[in-house]
């Protein structure tokens, strides 16, 4: 950030360090002029007022600074630092020791920044024993050392930052006089007292991550969600994984966390039952395994926060800058940012039991533009976190101002810190890097306080979104030293936003030519929205014939969500598989609802019904469905009344249903038949049926042959009637002959039936049983049969025919 006056206040150093250092100075006045006369070979050893060693040795040396405690010292503390030192060079070094040297105080943020670059002298060594000293230095082959000073032993005078050197000094074979051959710069920040004016700090802890579940869902009542992968979610939530450290370092420091609400949602959908895709395949899954680790995450974490501030992220972390630049081309795509906002507050109220700030919308690096700020506040956003190397200060403040201003339109713009909020986007699985972040960071922290000591002043970090275990231990560690220090005290972000502003501070928004090339490299593009839209009007046509909405639309809403997060940033082949994965269910859910295929039906006859089979393969009822037939030859085929009769449709889940249609015939030959779906809304659902109806003219010799055989039907059955009846009469009196006067006594007779064959039977049938009492229930020959089909409930097959 560009700084008008990028300077620290001073005070007045002790007489004595004054004297000590001029002492100094004097002394190395002949030291200078003997470093003139010594050979070079391409390199001089020389020192500057005789406080610091110009590094100008061959430089073969590496050394690494591993380890640095106290990061900030205090005056009765040892100073303790330890590291590795390589050989790099083709000769060995002998007579070598390793020693700290100090320099000056720095003026200014940005002499911070050019120390390492610049800045060529390594400062006064401390010395004496003091030092870690090595016979010799074989090449390549690596050695450790560890030197501890009292603080009071490296002269500090005022209050500051201090450049800290450690050095390899030693000869070669070339070069057989001590020079400095390797050198690692740091920074010691001083503050051993209180200051009179401390900084107010707010540190943003995120717990963002990928995006891990799809929009499938079990067809169980609990509807049980489907990863498209656990395992790597389950490893940043076990111990030593990334979003583990997170919880267990923030838990005990002052932060503000800042939470996508889909990682919430993920993590406690994994504390249930929950099946996995393997391979990507969404139609065959897994029984996911990792229940125990996210409960225990979970848990932790809702103790962590309770009663801590709280920011909830819009679901997902949506691509803020991606929807200003490419989004808002395409319809609707600002709705499922109002959508993703909406439920993240009571997406972490009910998994956290907290209530979360959801007035603060951030843009990937903070980076913004007036789109971006317009997009980013359509949801309800008031706040958006920017950061100073894009809302850059124009000179007007001799010091760094405080967070929050106004960028217009009752906007208030947070503006993060640059500097302390990219310490630690390096590798920090390196120890030397990490003792280099920590103690850079502090010094920058400390020099920002400096800047105006009597000026108090709000300060917001606001790092990486996804921090890895190794930065997340790094950041933790500057952020116990800074509040352990005297420089700085912690504070909400709630607070930080209601600063009183900074009246010279820029509050113009950079226009839209300042956006990073670099991060719009990265967006998602305009055929990413166009997707996601063209998915949500396949939804909304679902979505109104369904009975139970909800168990489709959340959890496709909440996909489409995940769709457009920031996470996809650099992974465009994932971001269109996890799109495609999402339509291609769609897809897959809305042919579950559907017309049964036809083939051709024969009509003879002038009138007819024809029947069309709706499936429903879900496992909801629908409903609001309406069936149209419709003849494409109305004057040969009328449907009902006119050229199409519609009826409406409901169906129970995983039944089919058949709808009858009244036809009516004009003339012989073939007309073709269109069934199609549609929602009450009138719009098509589904693809059509097409299929052909056979028409066929009753004839004069047809019909006298029908009524030839009507009455041939009728006759047999009168025949079958007076048969009957005269069999009951030679029955009743047959009966009466057996049975004997006022005997009283049971007698049983088999009667022979008329028309008996000579096996016994009737007709052909077998004699029916009389033997005990309400056993005689013979079959007649002569009972007529029914006169229509048995019923038939099951849903007509494919290419039925209509013959009546």
């Amino acid at each position: 950030m560009a700084e008008a006056a990028d300077f620290q206040g001073t005070s007045p150093s002790p007489a004595r360090r004054w004297l000590r250092r001029t002492g100094a100075l004097l002394a190395g006045v002949p030291l200078l002029a003997g470093a003139f006369q010594l050979p070079t070979s391409g390199s001089s050893y020389a020192s500057e007022r005789g406080l610091a060693a110009e590094v100008t040795g061959s430089r073969t040396v590496d050394v690494s600074l591993d380890f640095l405690s106290p990061s900030v010292p205090s005056e009765d503390d040892t100073l303790t630092v330890s590291g590795r030192i390589v050989n790099r060079g083709k000769q060995a070094v002998t007579g070598a020791h390793v020693g700290l040297r100090v320099g000056p105080t720095l003026n200014g943020r940005s002499a911070i920044d050019d120390a390492p670059r610049s800045n060529p002298y390594a400062g006064t060594e401390v010395g004496g024993k003091y030092v870690a000293k090595f016979t010799r230095l074989a090449p390549g082959v690596p050695q450790t050392f560890s030197i501890s000073v009292p603080v009071d032993r490296l002269d500090l005078g005022s209050d500051g930052v201090y450049q800290l050197g450690v050095t390899l000094t030693g000869r070669t074979a070339t070069a057989p006089y001590d020079q400095i051959l390797g050198i690692e710069r740091s920074f010691l920040p001083w503050q051993p007292e209180d200051a009179d004016t401390k900084s107010r700090t707010t540190y943003l802890w995120p717990l963002i991550s990928t995006s891990h579940m799809t929009a499938e869902t079990g067809s169980n009542e609990q509807q049980t969600p489907v990863f498209a992968d656990d395992d790597v979610l389950a490893a940043e939530l076990s111990p030593g994984g990334r979003l583990e450290r997170l919880l267990s370092l923030g838990k005990d420091l002052d932060i503000t966390w800042v939470i996508d609400p889909d990682l919430l949602a993920s993590v406690d959908a994994m504390t249930r039952s929950y099946r996995v895709q393997v391979n990507g395949s969404s139609t065959t899954t897994r029984a996911g395994t990792h229940q125990a680790v996210a409960k225990q995450w979970l848990g932790e974490l809702e103790k962590a926060v309770e009663d801590e501030e709280v920011v909830a992220l819009p679901f997902a972390d949506p691509d803020l800058a991606s929807l200003a630049h490419s989004g808002t081309a395409v319809t609707g795509s600002l709705s499922h940012l109002k959508d993703a906002t909406t439920v993240a507050g009571t997406t972490v109220e009910s998994i956290l039991h907290v209530t979360p700030s959801t007035e603060y919308a951030w843009p990937v690096n903070g980076a913004i533009d007036p789109s971006i700020v317009k997009v980013a506040t359509s949801a309800g956003a008031d706040t958006v976190l920017s950061r100073s190397d894009s809302l850059k200060e124009t000179g007007a403040l001799p010091y760094t101002p405080s967070a929050a201003r106004p960028i217009g339109g009752g906007i208030t713009a947070v503006v993060a810190d640059a500097r302390l909020s990219t310490a630690f986007q390096g590798d920090m699985t390196v120890a030397g890097n990490s003792t280099l972040a920590v103690q850079r960071f502090l010094a920058q922290s400390l020099m920002l306080t400096r800047q105006a000591p009597d000026k108090q002043r709000s300060v917001v970090i606001a790092p990486q979104r996804m921090p890895t275990a190794s930065q997340a231990q790094t950041m933790a560690q500057a952020l116990t030293a800074l509040q352990d220090g005297n420089w700085s005290q912690s504070a909400d972000l709630s607070a930080a936003t209601r600063t009183e502003p900074d009246s010279g501070a820029t509050t113009r928004v950079p226009p839209a030519s300042s956006y990073p090339g670099s991060l719009r490299d990265r967006e998602l593009s305009e055929d990413a929205f166009v997707q996601i839209e063209r998915t949500q009007k396949k939804l909304d046509s679902f979505q109104v014939i369904l009975s139970d909405k909800s168990r489709v639309v959340t959890p496709f809403g909440r996909a489409m969500d995940r769709s457009m997060s920031t996470s996809w940033r650099g992974r465009t082949v994932e971001a269109a598989a996890y799109r495609d994965g999402v339509e291609q269910y769609l897809k897959r859910l809305t042919e579950g609802v559907g017309l049964i295929d036809k083939s051709e039906a024969k009509l003879s006859g002038r009138s007819a019904t024809i029947p069309v089979t709706v499936q429903n393969n879900l496992v909801q009822g629908v409903d609001h469905l309406v069936l149209r037939l419709t003849s494409t030859q109305p004057s040969r085929l009328s449907i009902g009344d006119g050229a199409f009769q519609e009826h409406p449709v409901a169906v129970s889940g995983g039944h089919s249903q058949s709808v009858k249609f009244t036809t009516n015939a004009h003339a012989n030959g073939r007309a073709g038949v269109i069934a199609q779906l549609y929602t009450q809304d009138g719009r098509p659902y589904g693809p059509s049926v097409t299929f052909d109806v056979r028409v066929t003219e009753i004839t004069a010799t047809v019909m006298l042959v029908i009524a030839g055989g009507v009455l041939l039907l009728v006759l047999a059955g009168f025949r079958m009637y007076t048969q009957r009846k005269r069999e009951a009469a030679r029955r009743a009196a047959q009966e009466t002959e057996n049975v004997p006067a006022g005997d009283g006594a049971e007698h049983t007779a088999t009667p022979v039936a008329v028309g008996a064959g000579t096996d016994g039977t009737e007709g052909g049938r077998e004699k029916a049983s009389t033997t005990g009492p309400g056993a005689y229930d013979p079959e007649h020959p002569s009972d007529p049969s029914p006169d229509t089909a048995r019923e038939i409930t099951d849903p007509s097959g494919t290419g039925e025919r209509v013959d009546r």
